[in-house]
């Protein structure tokens, strides 16, 4: 008897367990807003990193197109870049260089013996994509160093690795042509290619060019681009940016503004105009950036996509661990100030201005926030001065700008007053749940914070920045993008400080990648959109006008949720973010007169290390349906998801 006493007492202990654990958790949410949710509040954060600028969101379909910032005379000057059948190929220092800013070519012999097609190809940023829909606009510049008696068929083609034609066109060139000419033909492909192994080739017919020697510079290649801009961007890359609904664009970094060195920072004056007078720059993450993708293609893309400017300036700091001294900070401020003016700037009364002008935008771009250097924590001694002379000259410049600082909260004391601080953090999913309250503490005394960066990239607490055997993540996860999601509530529910926030870093070449995970991976010819991506789609597109307070998650809990309304639709959109695999019973009690009976709910949800990936790039997506709702409504979080509940109210 003993025993079975014991056994019923066990399992009313198990029974009653079952009955908590299911206990659904009642919210009441406010009819009166605490704050307007910023218009800015969710946004992107870019850089050049992954070959996400230069073989991603940058059009150009060929790599090393014009030999930018390699050595000449050795085997990597010629990365990308094939003999066909037979063809001699060196980049060389040119003497008489097609600019100054780009000053190798290739140079091409032409052996003799040869029939057929003799030339060079370009294997592209990992491959080209090629599309019978689309039409490609090739050029080159070319000469021949000294005049010859030649003339002959140059052609221009697309490929397939095995050999197939599927576009070409031919011009006629001539051995007396000995200085440089640009020549421009438009391909159009018979035929898709069954895949992205295709290459591009510039060839002479081998017997008529026999012995003979061409240089070449200045090639590309581009396909049509988003909103038809010349010099543009890729179509599907730019669109999923924009799918998202983000409300800014950081750039041009990150990292890749600073530089190893000072003369190897981001420089805009180098970033526009003709693509002949940008010299590029070895970028910060290993690889030569072209800059063809340059200030003004930025400000572009940014207006097409429906976004407004974070930009950042340079501000005395290279990542080699230079600090300029304060002496010396003078031309820096000045280039600032120019940069800045090329964006904002009277043309009557700017010479940038008026270089922006001539370049065919007259009108300023919108522009209300500036950058004062990037994750200056590093050089957190220097910044005290820089920060205090680049503030001081830049608002007194532009005193309707908004101007951020970069170290820090708080450390080193800033001096003026901070207007606004950029707070960067890459940490564990579980980090990301119990730090949602990460801003309800902050005083409230006029200072807005910026999450510039944040992602979940690793699951070893012990190891964030380690290999993906120690538990990096190679692609965002259900789990990652809920906690995000987590976090993200607490940045609603402060949005009365935290004026933005974007993950980072934002895109990823998937064969060439220097950091993971990324919100928006790619190859040559499809893009991946992680969970993350479709958790920052979900609060950005539903983030609302205001606020509405609601009976607040455990800040040790694992469900997080906020609340906000939209005037324009009258509507209520309640998020939740579930961060564990159980299940959480929610019961919202809204205020409101006026419920509809149904509204919408979409939902992001999976096994916790589920992942898009290249070969799964649509395993997880959310899905869109009907609930139930009313005065209360009855919610069912799954494990480790983010839901979006919007329900017609007045």
């Amino acid at each position: 008897m003993a025993f079975v006493r014991s056994l019923v007492s066990t399992l009313g202990v198990l029974a009653l367990y079952v009955l908590q654990a299911r206990a659904a958790t009642t919210i009441s949410v406010s009819s009166t807003a605490s704050h307007s949710v910023p218009t800015t509040l969710f946004g992107q954060m870019y850089e050049d990193i992954n070959h996400s600028g230069d073989g991603g969101l940058y059009a150009e379909l060929l790599q090393n197109r014009a030999f930018q910032q390699v050595t000449p005379n050795t085997a990597a000057a010629l990365n990308a870049w094939s003999a066909v059948n037979g063809a001699q190929l060196a980049v060389i220092s040119d003497a008489r260089p097609v600019s100054s800013a780009l000053p190798n070519s290739l140079q091409v012999n032409f052996p003799t013996g040869k029939s057929g097609a003799v030339g060079f190809s370009n294997s592209g940023f990992w491959g080209i994509k090629v599309d019978s829909s689309w039409t490609y606009n090739a050029s080159l510049f070319f000469k021949f160093p000294t005049a010859t008696s030649f003339s002959g068929s140059l052609t221009l083609a697309l490929k397939t690795v095995s050999g197939e034609t599927l576009a070409q066109a031919s011009t006629t060139i001539k051995g007396s042509q000995t200085t440089w000419k640009q020549i421009a033909l438009a391909l159009k492909p018979t035929k898709t290619a069954s895949d992205t192994d295709n290459v591009f080739t510039v060839t002479l017919d081998g017997a008529a060019a026999s012995a003979q020697t061409v240089n070449f510079a200045m090639l590309s290649l581009f396909p049509p681009t988003f909103k038809n801009r010349p010099n543009g961007m890729r179509i599907d890359i730019a669109e999923a940016l924009a799918d998202m609904g983000p409300s800014f664009f950081r750039f041009p970094g990150g990292n890749n503004l600073e530089g190893q060195t000072v003369a190897t920072r981001w420089q805009w004056n180098a970033t526009v105009g003709s693509l002949l007078s940008r010299p590029g720059r070895v970028g910060d993450w290993g690889y030569a950036n072209t800059d063809g993708l340059g200030l003004l293609e930025y400000l572009q893309f940014i207006e097409d996509a429906g976004m407004e400017p974070i930009m950042a300036v340079w501000a005395g700091y290279a990542l080699g661990g230079t600090s300029v001294a304060e002496t010396g900070l003078k031309p820096y401020i000045q280039q600032a100030i120019d940069q800045i003016n090329f964006v904002i700037g009277d043309p009557a009364k700017s010479a940038p201005a008026a270089l922006r002008a001539s370049l065919g935008r007259t009108q300023p771009f919108p522009l209300k926030f500036v950058e004062i250097g990037n994750e200056d924590f590093f050089a957190a001694n220097s910044y005290t001065y820089r920060y205090r002379d680049f503030f001081g000259n830049l608002s007194a410049a532009f005193p309707s700008l908004t101007f951020i600082a970069t170290s820090d909260v708080g450390s080193p004391v800033l001096t003026p007053k901070v207007e606004a601080y950029d707070v960067h953090v890459y940490q564990t999913p579980s980090w990301f749940a119990q730090n949602s309250f990460y801003y309800d503490s902050f005083a409230r005394d006029g200072t807005k914070y910026f999450e510039g960066e944040y992602a979940a990239i690793s699951t070893n607490p012990n190891d964030i920045f380690g290999s993906v055997s120690d538990g990096r993540l190679p692609f965002p996860t259900v789990e990652s993008a809920a906690n995000e999601a987590a976090f993200m509530t607490g940045l609603e529910r402060n949005s009365d400080i935290v004026f933005a926030a974007s993950y980072a870093p934002l895109l990823q070449h998937v064969n060439s990648t220097q950091w993971t995970p990324d919100l928006v991976s790619f190859d040559a010819g499809k893009v991946i959109k992680s969970t993350s991506f479709h958790a920052q789609k979900l609060f950005s597109l539903n983030k609302g006008d205001e606020y509405l307070p609601s009976t607040l998650p455990s800040q040790t809990g694992t469900v997080f949720w906020s609340v906000v309304r939209s005037n324009a639709d009258k509507s209520v959109i309640i998020k939740v973010a579930n961060t564990v695999g159980t299940a959480a019973q929610l019961v919202f009690q809204l205020p409101f007169n006026n419920v509809a009976s149904s509204g919408t709910l979409q939902q992001l949800t999976g096994s916790q290390t589920a992942s898009n990936t290249p070969e799964q790039p649509n395993l997880i997506s959310p899905i869109t349906s009907t609930i139930s709702t009313g005065k209360t409504i009855n919610f069912n979080a799954p494990g480790f998801s983010v839901s979006v509940i919007k329900v017609q109210v007045s």
